[in-house]
């Protein structure tokens, strides 16, 4: 299953003055494959080691931090000696050791030629925990996300429309395959981005046998906030995770404290909010009262939407059924808003790019306004379907007059009056230069 990220390490590999690598991402998101096959493709060796697991590999770091001590350490462990020149060393669920997280900074010192990453499901809690040394400054990072819909078009076997879908969105023409892109989208809406769940689906095309698998992801997630939050805030990240469906589901889809429980306020649920983040579960949508640059200027940090990583889960977890989602007719019964508000968020997302919403007067919002490296802002509006008015972008518009503004619908490509019309399929190419630029 190809995934953008192997290229990304394939540049760090390549860069002489690299650093260790933390890859942070959600639990079940491919962190540990994707390591696997990067090894498997790139080095002579890999020296793969689960530190939740194996409490010899943990032994490995507990009394001298140097390099060379551990590597002689982790050599014995394995049964045979570690080329540091040819392998490439992967300290999995290194959360579990607070240890061999700090030894990242003695590699980038006294080892810098060597080949390190460590990973974690819970490595943005770890960090953020108590007693626990992130090396600072001593460390590269990336997170890996859910597949987004190109590397689901490529899993698929549909890896050729990406190159067609990207020519379109450059010259602002339709796509010859528009109503096949549409059809495979939905699928994605569906289906999402989590590995297990993509290849289940590129194997048998069933529904049912994807959703028993999102259940089974779904149910881990509450397991590891039961597992791995402190005992006093686990009800509180529950309730708050149970939530967003809810809040999505208003016509007002700013977060509520009072939607997560009858009179809940926010010093009661902000701490559960940060570990949903930190944990990679969610993604935060800011609200910005002006669309002049930089945009972070014009943050009110109270305000703000909270999506879902992946919208498969989130399909999940609002009992979308695939009859109704697929069938033209039943469709035209479903709030489809959340979904595909929730799927751009996330390619947005994939794009390294930073999520705000602008709200005037509580009388106009406009869905995201993107810093995409332009004089000016650029607003980007989302509609589910082909009804594509809208009061607010004019308003937008009329107020800071952008080069140009985003909407994206089910509607083919084209260009109206300054309003770029993107189908929705297409969001994945809003941010692709942006997301080469800022990987790593």
């Amino acid at each position: 299953m190809r995934r953008t990220a192997q290229k990304i390490l394939e540049e760090w590999k390549n860069r002489p003055s690299r650093k260790p690598l933390l890859l942070y991402g959600a639990r079940q998101v491919g962190k540990t494959y994707l390591l696997k096959e990067f090894g498997r493709t790139s080095f002579e060796s890999i020296a793969y080691f689960d530190l939740e697991k194996q409490a010899d590999a943990r032994a490995a770091f507990e009394r001298d931090l140097s390099p060379q001590t551990i590597v002689s350490n982790l050599s014995q462990v394995l049964g045979h000696l570690i080329d540091t020149s040819k392998t490439l060393i992967v300290f999995d669920e290194v959360q579990a050791s607070n240890r061999a997280l700090a030894s990242l900074k003695y590699f980038c010192e006294e080892m810098p030629n060597a080949y390190v990453v460590a990973a974690g499901s819970l490595l943005g809690i770890a960090v953020n925990r108590e007693g626990y040394s992130a090396p600072v400054g001593k460390v590269e990072t990336y997170t890996l996300l859910p597949l987004a819909f190109d590397e689901f078009l490529d899993a698929l076997g549909f890896g050729q429309m990406i190159e067609g879908i990207t020519e379109s969105y450059r010259l602002n023409e339709p796509y010859f395959l528009h109503e096949r892109a549409l059809e495979l989208y939905r699928s994605y809406l569906l289906v999402g981005g989590m590995p297990e769940g993509v290849f289940a689906y590129s194997e048998s095309r069933d529904y049912g046998s994807v959703a028993r698998i999102q259940g089974t992801i779904l149910d881990l997630y509450i397991a590891d906030m039961a597992k791995y939050a402190q005992p006093y805030e686990t009800a509180r990240i529950i309730e708050a995770w149970k939530s967003i469906p809810a809040q999505l589901a208003k016509e007002n889809k700013k977060f509520q404290y009072k939607t997560v429980r009858s009179g809940g306020r926010a010093n009661q649920y902000e701490a559960a909010l940060a570990w949903l983040e930190a944990a990679g579960l969610v993604n935060r949508c800011v609200q910005i009262t002006s669309g002049q640059l930089p945009l972070a200027l014009h943050e009110n940090r109270d305000a703000f939407k909270m999506y879902l990583m992946d919208t498969g889960l989130l399909s999940t977890l609002m009992h979308v059924r695939p009859a109704v989602l697929l069938d033209e007719a039943a469709r035209k019964e479903l709030d489809g808003g959340p979904l595909a508000e929730n799927y751009v968020a996330q390619a947005l997302t994939a794009q390294k790019l930073n999520l705000a919403y602008w709200v005037s007067s509580g009388k106009a919002e406009v869905d995201f306004v993107l810093d995409l490296g332009l004089p000016k802002a650029v607003p980007l509006e989302v509609k589910s379907s082909y009804n594509v008015r809208s009061r607010s972008l004019s308003v937008y518009r009329e107020k800071y007059e952008p080069l140009y503004a985003i909407r994206l619908s089910t509607k083919n490509f084209g260009m109206e009056g300054r309003v770029k019309s993107v189908p929705l399929y297409a969001a994945f190419c809003i941010g692709a230069e942006n997301a080469q630029r800022e990987a790593l």
